[in-house]
């Protein structure tokens, strides 16, 4: 899963509007078809079958660099896993190959110049602004309203010109705190991760990268703790960052196969990413969810002449890179395979350790998502609801591979178990695990294995995709009208 960026806007044209229902009509009925084959699917489709699939992109990951950056061996080893057990099942396999924008860091460090010499480990966002070769040397200033700085408003009074700011993560993107603190005038910005794990930092990205103004770079809770407690002591805290990084070109591709029967005009997309960061193995970001879905198109193929509308499996590159993959795949779709798109279903961590079960609400950040992405948030709610499983709803947001697809126009939704979002008591007390941890304490880091990933919350969220799928591959008609 992607971590946290600043909102990416794509400029599609929306799929026509499905037909209108009166308001307060109830929502078609599935045809018995299709809650046949999805009751039939859910069945099919388990954690235990599922798991040999993970263990396998596991051992290939592992024998090849310990990652499946995109465009890493890790990665095309576990494509070829995907390959050829798709191929066996009968599918068509298609790599989709696409270039995308990277980044590469040449240089991050930091120093405490004063009141002390202490060494910093600052880790730069992807896309940020350079300072000169040397670094940039400056005052450390805190905002003069929320520690957050993410409204001008915290800014007023304070005089940052020409200094170096901290700010704490807080609900706001850092690109969006960036810009707040350029346009105060600010010469860099460091972020406080703020994470329960006071030694642990994950590297964010600006997006878009054009949103760049000035070198900004996350330092670990307890760096930022000793910086804060740095400020009351005689005379300015001053420090070095120096943060470079050049804007680069790779390649990649993603990996599709499509059920030989259903009507093309109404496809059903499943997907999930299949790369992970180079800091980690990835079994829970993301192999379990690329592992569920394999397993169910694997299922899915003996049950292929009972599917009315083709089903697309994907598994996108570069997810972990902008969404690359999937932005790609919808960027290229027609106005007319957009129309002809009639959801997307995304898995994303569907094994966090500490999980609490969410499922997308159908609503995105800002408002409501494309019209039947309720709707799908409503099947899935009412699948865990009739096995005497609670949910929470989570925010169809920027950071996994259903956000092309909502920006589209298209509906979307689907379950993740968390990244790095800490539980609260209350999710505590519905899911069990520890309050005041991160959903995943693995998120982007080397305990990333199999044995980070929760086998019960892993084999309910695949059997609940897979009804999903059964579902909508035989009637999607509650989502978009058409059977």
């Amino acid at each position: 899963m992607a971590a946290a960026v600043g909102a990416a806007v794509l400029t599609l044209g929306a799929p026509a509007p499905p037909p209108a229902r009166a308001p307060g009509a109830p929502a078609p009925v599935p045809a018995p078809a299709a809650r046949s084959l999805a009751d039939e699917l859910a069945h099919a489709v388990t954690g235990r079958g599922a798991w040999r699939h993970l263990a396998a992109i596991e051992a290939a990951t592992t024998a090849n660099g310990g990652h499946r950056v995109t465009g890493s061996a890790g990665y095309d080893a576990s494509a070829d896993y995907l390959t050829k057990v798709l191929t066996a099942a009968g599918y068509q396999v298609e790599r989709q190959r696409f270039t995308f924008p990277d980044f590469e860091v040449t240089a991050e460090s930091g120093v405490l110049k004063a009141p002390e010499v202490r060494t910093l480990h600052p880790v730069m966002a992807n896309f940020s602004r350079s300072t000169p070769e040397g670094g940039v040397t400056a005052q450390l200033v805190v905002p003069s309203g929320e520690d957050t700085g993410c409204a001008a408003a915290d800014y007023a009074g304070a005089d940052v010109t020409g200094k170096i700011v901290l700010v704490r993560k807080g609900k706001c993107f850092l690109t969006d705190k960036q810009r707040l603190a350029a346009d105060a005038g600010a010469a860099a910005l460091l972020m406080n991760v703020d994470l329960p794990q006071t030694g642990l930092n994950l590297r964010h990205r600006m997006n878009p990268p054009s949103a760049a103004r000035i070198p900004t770079a996350t330092v670990t809770r307890a760096e930022a703790e000793q910086l804060l407690a740095d400020m009351p002591a005689a005379g300015p805290v001053t420090l070095t960052l120096d943060l470079r990084g050049r804007a680069t070109t790779n390649r990649a591709y993603n990996v599709l196969a499509d059920t030989p029967t259903g009507r093309a005009g109404n496809t059903v997309v499943m997907g999930a990413h299949l790369d992970s960061v180079d800091t980690t193995p990835g079994a829970n970001d993301n192999a379990a969810a690329a592992a569920m879905l394999l397993e169910t198109a694997v299922q899915l193929a003996p049950r292929r002449d009972r599917v009315e509308n083709r089903v697309r499996f994907a598994w996108w590159a570069a997810e972990e890179k902008g969404l690359s993959g999937s932005r790609y795949y919808v960027d290229e779709l027609t106005g007319q395979q957009r129309d002809e798109t009639a959801l997307y279903l995304n898995l994303e961590m569907i094994g966090s350790p500490n999980f609490a079960r969410q499922v997308y609400n159908g609503r995105t950040l800002d408002g409501p998502a494309p019209d039947g992405s309720e709707q799908i948030s409503r099947a899935l709610n009412g699948y865990f609801a009739t096995r005497g499983l609670p949910t929470v709803g989570l925010a169809l947001d920027h950071r996994s591979d259903h956000d092309p697809f909502i920006a589209a126009g298209i509906p979307a939704g689907g379950v993740n178990a968390g990244a790095d979002t800490v539980k609260t008591p209350e999710w505590a007390e519905l899911f069990g695990g520890t309050a005041g941890q991160m959903l995943d304490p693995c998120y982007h880091q080397r305990c990333d294995t199999p044995a980070n990933v929760n086998r019960t919350i892993f084999g309910q969220f695949g059997r609940s995709m897979a009804w999903a799928l059964g579902r909508y591959a035989v009637d999607t008609s509650e989502v978009n009208g058409r059977r």
